[in-house]
């Protein structure tokens, strides 16, 4: 007797080109003959096609990554944390997001289409979502651990489905696959990397930067895909998916043409409603507040750095002494592109020639323009004598001309009140010292002090850690204070604060008022000479290591 099957005989499942069992474990959607035959006739344009949209993705993909490291160092200036927090947290979610995808791999175009859209939307709009989580929320480091956690698993997820992909056109081996996806992979890395710094940052700045990139995500990503592989999802599935970019695409283009107003308004709320300047320059995020006849104050990187009515107590402190002890014809002044030290420099009649380096040129060119920050310096930029200079204070010391100086100031904020540590290192001053005339002097400011910040090295930047850097560059120092905050009058502190400087040179430098300067309103002889007393009994008997650029000795 002859048994005939009661159905159909069955069928293997067929991979999608070449006819072979799928891989344990795994069924694939096959796509229809009509869709296999058109892959079949071009695979190579085909399966390039596929390896331009991962070299395309890879590229955005860092350039959301980048990102979101250069905003946290302009809203919070931390550099070296943001970096690691956004690195660590990215590399986590990219594997995460790649276990996940395996759960996407029966339908990977459809998965991938959806992926690079919700990629597209989440990346492009970051910034403009951090920048106001941080002016509206304050919470800006857990917004920025679960963004940068969200886009890395879309970024980790894209891989796995690329890989399905191209194996969709043509089989082959694992390795030849992965090789050519990873290379696609990175040379899209290396194109987003170079991209962001030379060409988007400094032209489209993080904001529209990161929106311009979203779109070419969309396009690249999910467009790409869903033309190649317009068969497999169902005709309904297709339109939602090119409808869902298309939405996209409007959501980021409706977000670029209101970021203007976004940013306008985040600043307000965090600023007040006075905001007379605001820019964001390569280095730093620059805003001005305040009516025309003051009280000015002036935010770098989100840090008050200028308080009109208070800002003559550092300005002249910084100044006034170093210029007091010896020949001061020709000055360097290092920072200070506001040009509050310039102008206290400039009341000395001995001075012939002041060099400043800045590094970022906004900062002079306002200070210099504005009405009101130009009368607050006393025009100071436009004094004949005064050569300015764009560069990295660091950078522009060890290419330095063979030139001498009197005096070297370096008005750059000490580490504890949020400036870089390179400033302050032992590198920085061997430098800057190797510039100065035989009696020539440097000084530097040493940070807030009072309430325990004179006798304190919290986060590494005290006074007497600046001062060991200093000493290891082989300069004798001379600590000294002045009465008062910077920023008291637009942001009360303690009643006894005070500014520390150290002012150096080869043999202990004294201390004294120059006669050739108009007396300062903040320093006298006496106070002078008090505070060194003050803070010579609070310096500790043993000296803390000195900042070095590979962290303290």
């Amino acid at each position: 007797m002859i048994n005939h099957p009661a159905g159909p005989p069955a069928h293997p499942q067929v991979d999608l080109d070449d006819g072979t069992p799928p891989l344990p474990g795994r069924s694939l959607i096959p796509l229809p003959a009509r869709r296999r035959s058109r892959l079949r006739s071009r695979p190579r344009l085909a399966r390039l096609a596929v390896l331009l949209a991962a070299f395309v993705c890879a590229a955005c993909g860092l350039v959301y990554e980048l990102e979101l490291v250069a905003l946290g160092d302009y809203l919070l200036g931390d550099t070296v944390t943001q970096t690691s927090v956004v690195l660590s947290v990215m590399v986590f979610a990219m594997g995460l997001g790649s276990l996940l995808a395996k759960r996407l791999t029966r339908r990977p175009a459809t998965a991938f289409a959806l992926v690079e859209c919700a990629l597209a939307l989440t990346g492009g709009l970051s910034v403009l979502a951090l920048y106001s989580c941080w002016a509206w929320i304050g919470r800006y480091q857990a917004a920025m651990v679960g963004l940068t956690c969200l886009i890395g698993i879309l970024i980790g997820a894209e891989i796995p489905l690329l890989m399905t992909l191209i194996q969709r056109i043509r089989r082959e081996d694992a390795g030849r696959a992965v090789a050519d996806l990873f290379a696609a992979d990175y040379v899209g890395a290396l194109i987003g990397g170079l991209a962001f710094p030379f060409l988007m940052l400094p032209r489209l700045g993080p904001g529209d930067g990161a929106l311009l990139t979203g779109a070419i995500n969309a396009v690249a990503g999910a467009a790409v895909v869903l033309w190649l592989f317009r068969e497999e999802p169902a005709p309904r599935i297709r339109r939602l998916l090119w409808g869902g970019c298309t939405l996209v695409l409007a959501v980021l283009a409706a977000a670029a043409v209101g970021s203007d107003r976004i940013e306008h308004a985040a600043r307000h709320a965090l600023y007040g409603d006075q905001v007379r300047y605001a820019t964001r320059s390569r280095y730093q995020e620059i805003v001005l507040t305040g009516p025309a006849d003051g009280p000015l104050r002036l935010y770098l990187d989100g840090r008050l750095a200028v308080c009109g009515p208070d800002e003559y107590r550092g300005s002249e402190a910084l100044v006034h002494p170093a210029l007091a002890t010896g020949p001061d014809s020709r000055v360097l002044l290092l920072g200070g592109g506001d040009g509050l030290a310039l102008r206290e420099v400039l009341r000395h009649s001995g001075v012939r020639s002041v060099r400043l380096v800045d590094a970022d040129p906004a900062l002079p060119r306002l200070a210099g323009t504005d009405p009101g920050l130009a009368t607050l310096n006393g025009h100071s930029l436009d004094d004949p004598r005064v050569r300015t200079t764009a560069a990295d204070p660091m950078a522009w010391l060890r290419g330095a001309p063979a030139e001498e100086y009197d005096v070297v100031l370096a008005d750059l904020p000490a580490p504890s009140d949020g400036g870089p540590v390179k400033f302050h290192s032992e590198e920085f001053y061997g430098l800057a010292a190797r510039l100065l005339a035989p009696d020539g002097r440097i000084a530097v400011r040493g940070g807030e002090g009072g309430s325990g910040g004179a006798d304190g090295n919290a986060g590494g930047g005290g006074l007497w850690q600046i001062e060991a850097g200093l000493r290891a560059a082989g300069l004798r120092t001379t600590p000294y204070a002045v009465q008062g905050s910077a920023t008291a009058t637009c942001r009360p502190g303690p009643p006894d604060a005070t500014q520390d400087f150290l002012l150096a040179a080869a043999t202990p430098p004294p201390l004294a008022l120059a006669d050739d300067a108009p007396p300062p309103r903040a320093l006298t002889p006496d106070t002078l000479r008090s505070s060194t007393t003050r803070l010579t009994t609070l310096r500790p008997p043993r000296p803390p290591a000195p900042l070095t650029l590979l962290g303290p000795r």
